[in-house]
């Protein structure tokens, strides 16, 4: 297909041009083709246009059918008029495998497309000739009037779709916004439709503000302002942050009338929101807003949904790792069928996450997708499926993995955004995943400049518990990999995991830190009892159990020990401490003297790309243990290359094993060459 927006246009009269923005239209080198006057055969080409995968024969009839004599007749039928429009000579565009169809799109050009691929990749990203294409393919709602009656299946898919794509309008009029020139005079118009699509977005309200105010058109100002106002109360919103949003433009503009003061330069790249006071009193956090999901195909609520939505919530916020919006307000906008990415905006968060749940023919099904408002871009979609033998188990299991992926997909996406900004430039949040970035990579100059950013993190915010954490989790690194003085390291990692627990006692991270911080000191049975406080504030938080498989695989409880690894890497399966998790598991086999699984877990650890050379340690001891020595001498070499006087008890040194553990290990060494 053709993925530029301004290639589409460029060849609008060539080839096959498909759209779907207002009424449905196919063209060929630039000349209409004349379809039936059939409405069911326009949705089927939008819903295969727009599918991700082939689709069952079955569900197109269940999608677009009332149960009349002959649904797979009409489909056929309808298959018959799409050929006859979209195939060229040699080429079938309608391709038929089984019992599914999918459309071969390779070549034709499709609005809908082009905009989802240009969300997908990044609004954000893109300059302003490429927004304004993007923009100019918006000329009326995605399948103008072709609802469809007694098909409540296809007309939910279409809500759905039109709701998603008209926040993707909106998210490119506000980045089209902000990045034309203010002397533009486009930028008048766009603000104009940004705010007839998202009226209670505060921050188009503040763009308008902005523009009017640099025009000087102060009444115009407050006359809005006055508007806006009793529209937001109309809604019971919160006007509070555009009226001070206000106060701080009406006085920067009057300064900068003022000959004495120098005018303040606009930060490149910031719109003029992050300067207003709301954000600048308090130090930026992600937030969520988790909406209710759906019951059923209808779209209704209630029951199971209800209930899931309310467990992400509280589970979310126990992890405490970003700003979530409570329980009544999500619902309240949802009982005045508010769709979700308007939501978002309403209530100014970051992140929505929305699904839906489905119980049919001895199956459960549940849907969700993360959401990032202002880009319009899917962050994270997942499908769960499960046999519903015990619903609330199945739902609890679910719930669980929605969870911690949100929790990860969101840290993933702020910490890919910190790197791509200036170093000085960072918030106290900004800092903090920074930090993160760097810390992933457990290398000892990666370890110092995490450090370093944790610090500016806590400096900023000296209420930041997880950069507390984070700066624990640094120390604690260079004591375990010795890359300093383990004594000192050790106390340092003890301290600031003691700061984290005096600011926030209920974060897991605090109670983590502390975990790890008192293994290292020798304190085992402490230990242990910091890190089940963790995972009893926040059963969804990885680490945690993490941890607990750590410390357990050592000198504990070896079974519990896998346990924890296996529920560990359920929750979060893409996780940075991946390798550790799987070699925490590897050390547990060992000590049931199952050296084989041993190996075998250890091999996985030491394939993780940002393994360090204690997992490949593990790995050579454990092969060396199942009799696998080629492999083994292979991995001791490695080591070798990095640490050449590198021997079993540097390894035993690292750990605390207990004396039948620290014998095994000391056997496998022996029979490699490391002893």
């Amino acid at each position: 297909m053709v993925s530029g927006v301004e290639s589409s246009l460029a060849s609008s009269h060539q080839g096959v041009v498909v759209r779907l923005f207002g009424p449905p239209t196919i063209a060929r080198d630039g000349v209409p083709v004349v379809l039936p006057a059939s409405r069911k055969l326009r949705a089927l080409l939008a819903y295969l246009a727009l599918a991700p995968h082939p689709v069952g024969r079955g569900k197109l009839c269940e999608l677009l059918w009332d149960v009349p004599n002959d649904p797979r007749g009409e489909l056929r039928w309808c298959l018959s008029k799409l050929r006859a429009a979209l195939d060229e000579p040699g080429r079938c565009r309608i391709e038929t495998s089984g019992d599914t169809i999918a459309l071969d799109l390779d070549g034709i050009s499709v609005d809908v497309l082009d905009v989802a691929a240009a969300a997908a990749a990044g609004i954000e990203t893109l300059e302003p000739m490429r927004l304004q294409s993007l923009s100019g393919l918006f000329v009326g709602d995605f399948l103008e009037g072709l609802e469809i009656d007694r098909s409540p299946l296809f007309n939910s898919w279409l809500t759905a779709q039109r709701r998603r794509l008209g926040s993707c309008h909106a998210a490119i009029l506000e980045h089209l916004v902000k990045t034309l020139p203010a002397d533009c005079e486009a930028v008048s118009a766009h603000l104009e439709k940004w705010l007839e699509l998202t009226p209670f977005d505060s921050s188009a309200h503040v763009a308008l503000l902005v523009r009017l105010a640099r025009r000087g058109q102060f009444g115009a100002c407050e006359d809005h302002l006055a508007a806006s106002a009793s529209l937001f109360q109309s809604e019971e919103l919160d006007f509070g942050p555009v009226r001070q949003a206000w106060l701080a433009i009406r006085a920067e503009r009057h300064c900068a009338t003022l000959p004495a003061q120098p005018a303040v330069a606009p930060v490149a790249g910031h719109s003029p929101i992050a300067r207003a006071p709301t954000e600048a009193a308090t130090p930026h956090k992600a937030s969520l807003a988790v909406m209710p999901f759906a019951e059923d195909a209808g779209g209704v609520r209630g029951g199971l949904a209800d209930g899931l939505t309310h467990d992400i919530i509280t589970r979310l916020a126990k992890l405490r790792d970003f700003f979530v919006i409570a329980r009544g307000s999500v619902f309240a906008l949802a009982e005045k069928n508010i769709a979700p990415e308007d939501a978002g905006r309403r209530l100014n968060v970051d992140y929505v996450a929305t699904g839906s749940v489905r119980s049919l023919a001895g199956r459960l099904t549940v849907t969700v997708e993360l959401v990032e408002v202002r880009t319009a871009r899917i962050v994270w979609a997942e499908t769960f499926e499960r046999k519903p033998e015990d619903i609330f188990i199945v739902l609890d299991d679910i719930g669980n993995s929605i969870v911690a992926s949100i929790s990860s997909e969101i840290e993933m996406v702020e910490r890919n955004r910190a790197m791509l900004k200036a170093p000085n430039s960072l918030n106290a949040w900004e800092a903090y995943h920074r930090g993160l970035w760097h810390m992933y990579r457990f290398t000892r100059s990666e370890n110092d400049l995490a450090r370093h950013f944790f610090d500016i993190a806590v400096r900023q915010d000296p209420t930041f518990t997880r950069a507390y954490a984070g700066l624990s989790f640094t120390h604690w690194q260079s004591a375990f990999q010795r890359w300093g003085d383990r004594d000192q390291d050790s106390a340092l990692a003890f301290e600031a995991a003691g700061q984290s627990l005096l600011v926030d006692d209920h974060n897991p991270a605090a109670h983590w830190a502390m975990g790890r911080a008192l293994w290292l000191r020798g304190e085992g049975d402490q230990s242990l009892l910091e890190l089940e406080r963790a995972v009893d504030l926040s059963p969804n938080f990885a680490l945690g159990h993490y941890a607990l498989s750590f410390v357990q695989s050592q000198s504990g409880d070896p079974q519990a020990a896998i346990g924890s690894s296996d529920h560990s890497r359920h929750l979060s399966p893409f996780d940075p401490m991946l390798f550790g998790m799987l070699g925490a598991r590897a050390m547990a086999h060992v000590r049931l003297g199952q050296f084989d699984e041993a190996a075998d877990w250890a091999l996985k650890a030491a394939a993780r790309p940002n393994a360090h050379v204690i997992i490949l340690s593990i790995a050579a001891h454990c092969l060396a243990l199942a009799g696998r020595l080629d492999e083994a001498k292979n991995f001791a070499a490695a080591i070798r290359k990095t640490l050449p006087d590198y021997r079993a008890d540097d390894f035993i040194d690292t750990f605390r094993f207990d004396r039948d553990a620290t014998a095994l290990f000391k056997l496998g060494a022996t029979r490699i060459g490391l002893a």
